[in-house]
C-alpha cells in the first residue's frame, strides 16, 4: 500500500514572536519599541497576516494527505521524504533556505506579505494553495540552478543562491584559488571571501557585488547552468595576488579553493549555523550542482 502524500509546511519566526520572547510580554515589547520611536502594531499586523496565510494553506490542505510542519531553525535536523510536497509560507529567502535539504520535491512558494517581498520565490498567495497542491506533483515546476561545495573529506554544501567561502568573521582569509579554465591557474590570495551564486541569486547578494564591480559579466538566468564568482576586496602583497578575482562557471568548470588559513568555512544563503568547517591544507570545489529545486509556477 503506498502512503499518502504529505505536505511538510515550512515556516518561521515572526518579528513580533521574537520581540514578544526577548522581552516576556506585548506591553514590555511594545515599551521598548515606542521608546526607540517605532510602533509594535505594525510588526504584530505582519505577525497576523503571517499567522492567517499559514492558517489559511493548512485549512486548504486535503483531508486524506499527511502533513508535518518545520520551522527555520530546524530545517538542518528534518528528514524530508520522496512523496514529500514541500510548502514554503513566509519570504523568498525561506525557499533558499530549504532548498538544500532537498532532492527534487515539488516546491510552492506562498507570499505571506506581498509588496513587502520581491515574490520572486514565493509567487502565489494562501488562497491558490489548494488548487497548487493537487497539481503539484504532476504539474508544470521551474528547474532552478543550484550551487555546490565539495570538499577533499567529502563534505558537501548545496544552495540555492549562493556559497560563501571565507572566515566566519569575515575578516582576511588566506587561500590558494584554482581554476579548471584558464589553463588550470592559480593564484595565493588574501581576502574577505569568495562568493560564488546562481542566476536565482543574481537578485540578491550576488548582484550586489555584480553592480560593485561594474556589471561586465552577463548574469546568468535562474534555469542557466552558468555560475558567478567574485574575490571580495582582494589584497595585493609580495606573497598574494589580484589577477583572479572575478568570472563564470560553465556547467562543467569548477573553482578550487586551498586552505591557507587556520580555519575557513563555506556557507550558502545565509546559513552560518550549517556551514562546512575547513582547516589548512584542505580542498574545496565549487560548481554547478548535481540537484535542482523544483519550483512549482
Amino acid at each position: 500500500m503506498s502512503l499518502a502524500p504529505r505536505v511538510v509546511l515550512v515556516h518561521r519566526t515572526t518579528e513580533y514572536e521574537e520581540l514578544v520572547a526577548r522581552h516576556g510580554t506585548h506591553g514590555q515589547a511594545a515599551f521598548f519599541l515606542s521608546s526607540r520611536g517605532r510602533d509594535i502594531e505594525e510588526v504584530a499586523e505582519r505577525h497576523r497576516r503571517a499567522r492567517e496565510a499559514l492558517a489559511e494553506v493548512v485549512a486548504s490542505v486535503p483531508l486524506t494527505w499527511r502533513q508535518a510542519r518545520v520551522e527555520r531553525r530546524d530545517l538542518d535536523r528534518f528528514l524530508f521524504a520522496p512523496e514529500d510536497v514541500v510548502v514554503v509560507v513566509g519570504q523568498d529567502g525561506l525557499v533558499a533556505n530549504v532548498a538544500k535539504y532537498l532532492t527534487g520535491q515539488p516546491v510552492v512558494g506562498i507570499d505571506t506579505d506581498p509588496g513587502r517581498n520581491p515574490g520572486v520565490l514565493v509567487r502565489h498567495r494562501p488562497r491558490d494553495a489548494g488548487a497548487l497542491l493537487a497539481s503539484a506533483r504532476g504539474g508544470r515546476a521551474d528547474e532552478l540552478t543550484m550551487v555546490e561545495a565539495v570538499a577533499d573529506d567529502t563534505q558537501r554544501l548545496v544552495a540555492l543562491n549562493e556559497i560563501y567561502l571565507g572566515t566566519a568573521s569575515h575578516q582576511t582569509a588566506r587561500y590558494r584559488l584554482g581554476l579548471d579554465e584558464y589553463g588550470g591557474a592559480v593564484e595565493p590570495q588574501a581576502s574577505s571571501g569568495v562568493l560564488v551564486g546562481t542566476g536565482t541569486g543574481a537578485s540578491g547578494w550576488l548582484r550586489s557585488v555584480w553592480q560593485e564591480r561594474g556589471g561586465e559579466l552577463p548574469l546568468p538566468g535562474p534555469a542557466e547552468e552558468r555560475l558567478l564568482w567574485f574575490v571580495r576586496e582582494a589584497w595585493p602583497s609580495p606573497a598574494t595576488g589580484t589577477s583572479l578575482v572575478a568570472g563564470s562557471l560553465t556547467a562543467s568548470a569548477h573553482l578550487s579553493l586551498t586552505v591557507e588559513s587556520d580555519r575557513l568555512i563555506a556557507f550558502g544563503d545565509g546559513m552560518e549555523s550549517d556551514a562546512v568547517e575547513l582547516v589548512w591544507g584542505q580542498t574545496v570545489r565549487v560548481g554547478v550542482a548535481g540537484v535542482r529545486l523544483r519550483l512549482v509556477s
